[in-house]
């Protein structure tokens, strides 16, 4: 153990950092071990990561001290912020900050910062065609992490920026699996039109980041964005129809029916998915699923991904 390299893990009990977790875990020979970072050492999830040999520990990403200590004399760290929990781009470019900030301070040799674009680099804050939010952002959860690249590489971060892609657990977990319509059809609502949507398990974000340490120094100071598969909102229809035995209609609304819908976080991610569709070309080359098959040869695509987890999307 003595000899083994120690990644920090943030979220370690969450999709992208549990995912890491068990991929160091399940590989004993490959020179790592994990510290598993968490608000709540004692939960069960965080006890099951115990049991399975990580390191526990806690810290409070809002407490910049308390992140300086818990990746003291690690080799490295993934970083990932949770927008959702509270929806503050502001909170999020604090944490970003605290993060940079403690990697400096530990002397960390290699960090992963889980990241997205900062849209307004495509759609100014003066642009009409999508509505500004929050006075300064246009998609917020994208812009607070794309704006926080910059904490890291002012204080000269051994950084890799890993840009991510839509999780298909969020079908499962966040509501975007299909609904029975007025008619009693299922249907999977998307505001994409024909456009591709790069997706991917969120298990193999952690792979694709553990390959990301593994390859090491040559990999440190680029943008490196992965994907299982890029599918449009039909094509996802269909794969969701053949999996659940049923059929399922693609329901194409437009970015202003979406922000519409008036859920927490609605008008920003109809904004997200405008922008993806706006800019389909540029965002779907930052997401080679040939690059995350070669960190991550377990990677899935759709069709695997629904064989595995179909029995756990509802459908009512």
């Amino acid at each position: 153990m003595a000899d083994k390299k120690i990644i920090a893990i943030l979220g370690a009990t969450g999709a992208q950092g549990g995912g890491l977790v068990r991929a160091i875990l399940d590989d004993p020979q490959g020179g790592f071990t994990a510290r598993a970072i968490t608000r709540d050492p004692n939960a069960p999830k965080a006890r099951a990561l115990a049991a399975m040999g990580a390191e526990v520990v806690g810290a409070d990403v809002d407490d910049p001290t308390s992140m300086e200590r818990v990746v003291a004399g690690a080799f490295g760290a993934y970083f990932v912020t949770f927008f959702w929990d509270h929806f503050s781009p502001g909170r999020e470019k604090a944490q970003a900050r605290g993060l940079a900030a403690a990697a400096k301070s530990a002397g960390l040799r290699h960090v992963i910062w889980s990241t997205l674009e900062d849209t307004r680099r495509w759609v100014p804050l003066g642009d009409t065609r999508m509505p500004t939010l929050m006075e300064e952002y246009k998609v917020p959860h994208f812009d607070a992490k794309g704006e926080s690249n910059a904490y890291f590489t002012g204080l000269g971060v051994p950084t890799t920026f890993l840009l991510t892609s839509f999780y298909w657990d969020n079908l499962i977990h966040f509501g975007m699996g299909p609904k029975p319509g007025p008619d009693g059809r299922l249907a999977f609502t998307l505001p994409m039109g024909d456009k591709k949507l790069p997706g991917i398990a969120a298990e193999d974000i952690g792979r694709c980041a553990y390959g990301i340490f593994k390859g090491g120094g040559p990999l440190i100071g680029k943008t490196i964005g992965i994907a299982g598969e890029h599918l449009t909102g039909a094509r996802m229809a269909e794969e969701l129809s053949r999996a659940l035995g049923q059929e399922v209609i693609y329901n194409a609304v437009t970015p202003a029916q979406y922000r519409a819908f008036g859920f927490p976080g609605a008008d920003d991610l109809g904004n997200m998915f405008q922008f993806k569709a706006d800019f389909e070309s540029d965002f779907c080359a930052a997401r080679d699923p040939a690059v995350a098959l070669a960190l991550n040869p377990r990677l899935q695509d759709f069709r695997t991904w629904l064989a595995r987890n179909k029995d756990r999307i509802p459908t009512e």
